[in-house]
């Protein structure tokens, strides 16, 4: 049986490389040759045990890659294609898929702890920190890669750019709004990238990191509010002349940003939640109007489907965005545990970390 590396999660602070047998493909499947990928803020959650998986199980969500073997019923593509995938892999066919709900497909929906059946990859099967890795419903999912693009052109696109993007959408982003966005890691730089596209007319970036901050200015940010300067939400009133925003989109996943997001909101303002709450969550009665501020709160799951990818990419072509300066380290798979070390201690301004096998 032929092996492959890939990397696993262990136990809670531990995810180590380890052979694994490379997937037997199934009548819908696809086996992609990994050749880059990378690490998302919630791997490191399930690092430190703060997300439950299986232990075993190989992590990571975010595959470019290369059609190594197609399902026997798959058809419109061809092995040694360069595709993509989402980091949802719905398929097509649910309740969830046929309610516009894609992102939740799959069992144990909003039961426990565990939300999101649409999110697969290193959450109930195997993910995409391997050499190969087997993609379930390949028709609903693998999006081609346009020849001009590079691997890390679109890396971005199976989560980071859209997660980042449906915070602006689900916000429901109008033109001409102001939109604040707490915290600037790449999922919240993405998010003012999105609500620059959507017509919002000022955009306000909260974090503290200098070259985030400058990063967020690249990428549309209007203002920068370092939040250890002074309270943020006092910042953001005085640069709104106490008006508040339209959207607020919560990128982090704190109490305190969560709330500080409630507060900067105008009267009938949305707060766009996009954080992974990894801890008790509570809405501060006095932030939200005691329920009487025709407050909205909403969440999103990054949009998955390969119409969604193809949508992305095409922007990407378009050149009107770039999203490259986010991949700040490069490593080989075989440094992977130097690469969570690295990203998990958010040391020597990483923002992205690609993953080469």
């Amino acid at each position: 049986m032929p092996l492959m590396k890939a990397a696993v999660f262990v136990e809670p602070g531990r995810i180590e490389l380890q052979d694994k047998p490379v997937p037997d493909v199934g009548p819908l499947d696809a086996l992609i040759r990994v050749t880059t990928t990378t690490i998302c803020g919630t791997d490191v959650h399930i690092l430190k045990g703060e997300y439950p998986v299986a232990r075993g199980l190989t992590v990571g969500h975010e595959p470019v890659g290369v059609i190594e073997k197609l399902g026997s019923a798959v058809q419109g593509y061809e092995e040694g294609q360069r595709v993509i995938a989402g980091a949802i892999t719905p398929s097509g066919h649910s309740y969830a898929c046929l309610c516009g709900c894609a992102s939740q497909d799959g069992p144990g929906t909003r039961h426990g702890f565990r939300p999101a059946g649409g999110w697969k990859f290193g959450n109930t099967i195997d993910g995409a920190q391997a050499e190969y890795l087997l993609v379930p419903d390949a028709m609903a999912n693998l999006s081609p890669v346009p020849d001009a693009l590079t691997d890390e052109q679109v890396l971005m696109c199976p989560d980071i750019m859209s997660t980042g993007f449906s915070g602006a959408e689900r916000g429901g982003v109008r033109i001409g709004d102001t939109v604040v966005v707490f915290a600037l890691g790449p999922i919240g730089l993405c998010a003012v990238a999105g609500a620059r596209l959507m017509g919002a007319a000022t955009i306000i970036g909260v974090d503290t990191v200098p070259e985030r901050l400058a990063i967020a200015r690249r990428l549309g940010a209007d203002h920068v509010v370092d939040f250890r300067a002074g309270d943020p939400v006092a910042q953001i009133m005085q640069i709104t002349d106490g008006r508040g925003a339209d959207v607020a989109i919560e990128a982090l996943g704190t109490q305190g940003t969560f709330a500080s997001s409630l507060r900067v909101l105008r009267p009938g303002g949305v707060l766009s939640s996009l954080g992974v709450y990894s801890g008790g969550l509570n809405i501060p009665a006095e932030a939200f109007g005691a329920g009487l501020s025709d407050l909205s709160i909403v969440s999103t799951l990054c949009p998955g489907g390969k119409d969604r990818m193809r949508r992305l990419m095409d922007l990407i072509a378009t050149g009107r965005l770039d999203l490259e300066p986010l991949v700040t380290h490069r490593f080989r798979l075989d440094d992977i545990e130097q690469a969570y070390d690295l990203f998990s201690n958010q040391r020597d301004g990483v923002l992205k970390v690609a993953i080469q096998p």
